[in-house]
Parts: C-alpha cells; sequence; structure tokens
C-alpha cells in the first residue's frame, strides 16, 4: 500500500514539491554560507519526492548547540514559512476521508522543514 501511496504523491504533486527542494538547495549551496541549508532542503527534497514508508527521527548526537544556532536560523530566514504552507496543505488533505493519508505526509515535512538539524530521515 505505501509503494501505491508513493506512486500517488508523487504524480499529484511530490515530484513539483521535490524539485521545488532541489532547486532550492542547489542555489543554497552555490555560496559557501549556504552550503549547511543547502543540505537540510535537499533532505527536505528526499521525503518529499516519498514521504510514505519513511520517518523522521532526531539523532542520538545531534550536533548540540551549533544544531540549536542552526534550527533558530533557519526558522528566522524562511523555516517558518515552509513549516506553515505544509501544515496548511496537511489540514486541507486531512478534510476528505481519501487525503487522510497525504496529509498526514504533509505533517511529518512540516515538523521536518521547522527544525531539520539534528534529524535523519529512515
Amino acid at each position: 500500500m505505501q509503494t501505491f501511496g508513493n506512486i500517488i504523491w508523487f504524480i499529484f504533486g511530490g515530484v513539483l514539491i521535490a524539485l521545488e527542494y532541489f532547486v532550492g538547495g542547489f542555489l543554497l549551496c552555490l555560496t559557501i554560507i549556504g552550503i549547511p541549508f543547502g543540505i537540510q532542503v535537499f533532505k527536505l527534497g528526499v521525503l518529499a519526492l516519498w514521504p510514505m514508508g519513511h520517518s523522521v527521527i532526531s539523532e542520538d548526537y545531534s550536533g548540540g548547540c551549533l544544531s540549536l544556532i542552526m534550527n533558530i536560523l533557519w526558522i528566522l530566514v524562511g523555516g517558518i514559512w515552509i513549516s506553515l504552507s505544509h501544515l496548511l496543505l496537511g489540514v486541507l488533505f486531512c478534510i476528505t476521508l481519501i487525503g487522510i493519508p497525504f496529509g498526514i505526509q504533509h505533517f511529518k515535512l512540516a515538523g521536518l522543514a521547522l527544525t531539520p538539524f539534528g534529524k535523519t530521515i529512515e
């Protein structure tokens, strides 16, 4: 069932969301300062491509103080808006019974988009 869900996700917008993340990550990686943020955007793009069956977990060693500082910078620069857009899409998908699994995936993306540093995708 998760393969079928991933195929439907991919066809009906997942590829566009992932493409936006990959382009944004590439643009961030053009500058030296943006490379850590670009890597996190690539992480979001990979999850946005095939979200069904994957989970976001916090690492045992999450980088400590540096991870916290980077997450705060991420939230202030644009992470809050990315997270809010996924949260809104999740609510809209959860209005219908068929859209609930896709809404749950958007909630997962919203959590990762809010604080991506110190988290991995399994």
